[in-house]
């Protein structure tokens, strides 16, 4: 095939070039009228009548044409030249169709595979310089699924290209995505916003300046103050409740979004008044639902957030409570007394019921429920060296099997010390004694809950470790304190220490971290704010008891100084009196960093004490650094 073609090029080339030699004769000869490959008329000009002559006027023997037409158009004719003209046009197309059949019978299949070629050529070329949607229509929601792929640096690249790209890059549905990816009003819809742009630019700016104002010791502090003179037992804090038990056996709760609200007054499930004196407040937690508190006789009360002040829920252990933990993630409660764990939960229909209840084989030491959402609760406990994964789903068929109860860690000898939990881990300090010390210390086990197998062991420290921040921690880090006055950062991917801060002078007590900032607190009354990067402290507050709570979020920071010693003796004149004085009550700090940074008024104060107030006493006197801003002598009355 490849050789026929050749030879019809090589047939075609060769009529072409001898049809161009005629018509190069004819027009040397000067007779475009006569053809000798037709064999029309004769030769000879002087015979020959052209269409000029029969329009115009007979032409002269031996005239050239030219000169014909030149007299018409001096006469004011001008239909010989558009005849002319006319004439030539027709001629020319006649050849060209008549040379293209010729072509098409001797070269089809060539010309057919020249044209494929050019034609594959010229798009191959076309596609090399296009650019994406502008030569190419694509529907709206293919381009906005490719667009969602962006990030904002580069939608606001986009938008400046063209009108249609600027609408595609500035639609709701891309930054609602966006704002959702970086944790802004993640429960709302579409619908929500006019411009989620703009949220979302809000949203970015108020971060910066909290970061700002958080680094720069910039807002305002509140002391939730409870003024009936008992002091303070426990705190705890979930989502800006916060809930705090005393001694008097009251319970009080703020609502630290809305303070139009007020302080709730809880009222307890059981008679305490008849009781002289009435049992202390052990334990309280607190959650988006729900708020519970537990007393030093057993009893166990559980009171609803949104409908009253009335328990929804009360039971009582015949020991006392030595530990109680509320699920942030839903309404489970676990308690344990003495040898005996129980796991309460509301069914559908919203009434709460035992789940669990177990018995160990030592005195229970903490209880922690497993965060995530379960159908049925899990909760971790701990007694001596021994920690147990309490399934309440097993309960039943493993009645004869310590009732349910999974081992999840023991080593003799070495008690654990503190527990934290997330959806898929467990960390647990454990305390090295005797021949334990010679395995390079106090460690820190990191155990897989799905597999019950250890992960990691972390730390060489010689002092116990006495708090562990593995649920809020960033991801891959975890945060953990130690009575050797230290707060220790660790790299769960690799088991190694990243940061390592002297913090306090007389052990760390509580320690919480983020992606940039730690805020530990110590048995001195320090609450320390330290910047992870640098390994540097920004500024720190002081109070007289030891720091038992730390809770903060993006632009909060609730603070609890609990006292150890629950009934002061010598607090007022008479040792009998059991009202106790304001500097044994513990105090609770509410850090507010989402104002105006541009204020002076806001800066928070180094010193506890102005020197202005009235009262016979100024004992909380605490300098964060060594200068500080005296109130006028005038001003203050002094």
């Amino acid at each position: 095939m490849e050789d026929d073609d050749l030879l019809a090029f090589r047939e075609q080339w060769r009529k072409e070039l001898e049809r161009t030699k005629e018509v190069k004769k004819e027009s040397s000869d000067g007779r475009p009228g006569v053809s000798s490959v037709n064999g029309g008329r004769s030769g000879r000009s002087g015979d020959v009548r052209g269409k000029d002559g029969d329009a115009g006027g007979l032409k002269t023997a031996g005239e050239p044409q030219y000169v014909s037409i030149a007299a018409g158009l001096l006469d004011g004719r001008s239909s010989p030249l558009l005849e002319r003209i006319a004439e030539e046009r027709t001629r020319r197309k006649r050849r060209y169709e008549g040379g293209g059949k010729e072509e098409q019978k001797c070269s089809g299949p060539l010309q057919r595979r020249r044209s494929t070629l050019i034609d594959q050529l010229i798009q191959d070329l076309n596609e090399t310089n296009d650019i994406p949607f502008f030569d190419v229509e694509l529907p709206y929601e293919l381009a906005l699924k490719i667009f969602q792929f962006l990030s904002k640096a580069d939608l606001g690249r986009c938008a400046q290209v063209s009108k249609s790209w600027r609408m595609l890059a500035e639609d709701e549905v891309l930054w609602y995505r966006l704002c959702l990816e970086e944790g802004y009003h993640s429960g709302a819809s579409v619908s929500d916003s006019p411009c989620w742009k703009g949220t979302l630019r809000d949203c970015c700016n108020t971060e910066k300046t909290v970061k700002y104002n958080w680094k720069n010791r910039v807002g305002s502090v509140s002391h939730l103050q409870y003024e009936l003179g008992k002091v303070l037992c426990d705190v705890s804090s979930c989502d800006g409740l916060v809930i705090a038990g005393y001694t008097s056996g009251d319970i009080r709760l703020w609502d630290t979004v809305h303070w139009d609200s007020g302080a709730l007054y809880l009222k307890a499930g059981h008679t305490i008044r008849d009781d002289i004196p009435p049992p202390h407040v052990s334990f309280v937690r607190v959650c988006e639902t729900v708020a519970s508190a537990v007393y030093e006789n057993g009893c166990v009360d559980v009171w609803s957030t949104e409908a009253g002040l009335e328990p929804i829920h009360h039971y009582q252990h015949l020991q006392r409570v030595h530990a109680l933990d509320l699920s942030t993630d839903g309404p489970v409660l676990a308690t344990a007394s003495g040898l005996e764990v129980r796991v309460d939960s509301p069914d559908d229909g919203g009434y709460w019921k035992s789940r669990c209840i177990t018995q160990l084989s030592k005195p229970v030491d903490g209880v922690l429920v497993v965060p995530g959402k379960r159908v049925l609760p899990l909760v971790l406990a701990w007694a001596g060296e021994s920690v147990s994964m309490l399934d309440s789903s097993r309960n039943e068929d493993e009645e004869e099997q310590n009732e349910g109860a999974r081992l999840l860690h023991y080593v003799y000898g070495q008690p654990v010390t503190c527990l934290d939990v997330t959806a898929c881990r467990a960390a647990l300090g454990v305390k090295s004694c005797g021949w334990g010390m010679n395995d390079g210390g106090n460690k820190v086990k990191v155990y897989s809950l799905e597999t019950r197998q250890p992960e990691l062991s972390l730390g060489n420290s010689p002092g116990d470790f006495t708090c562990i921040n593995l649920r809020d921690a960033p991801p891959h880090l975890l945060v953990c304190g130690n009575k050797d006055r230290r707060v220790r950062v660790f790299d769960l991917r690799t088991g190694t220490s990243v940061v390592s801060l002297y913090a306090h002078h007389l052990g760390v007590t509580t320690v919480q971290a983020d992606d940039w900032k730690i805020v530990s607190g110590g048995g001195e009354g320090l609450v320390s704010v330290w910047e992870m990067r640098m390994g540097a402290k920004l500024w720190e507050m002081h109070n007289r008891h030891p720091v038992r709570h730390i809770r903060f979020n993006a632009s909060t920071l609730v603070t609890a100084n609990i006292p150890d010693e629950k009934n002061p003796r010598g607090a007022c004149i008479t040792d009998d009196d059991l009202t106790a004085h304001r500097r044994h009550r513990g105090v609770i700090c509410y850090y507010d960093f989402s104002i105006d940074s541009s204020t002076q008024d806001h800066v928070l104060p180094i010193c506890r004490s102005n020197y202005s107030e009235t009262s016979g006493y100024n004992y909380n006197i605490g300098l964060a650094v060594p200068y500080d801003t005296l109130a006028d002598p005038q001003s203050s009355g002094l």
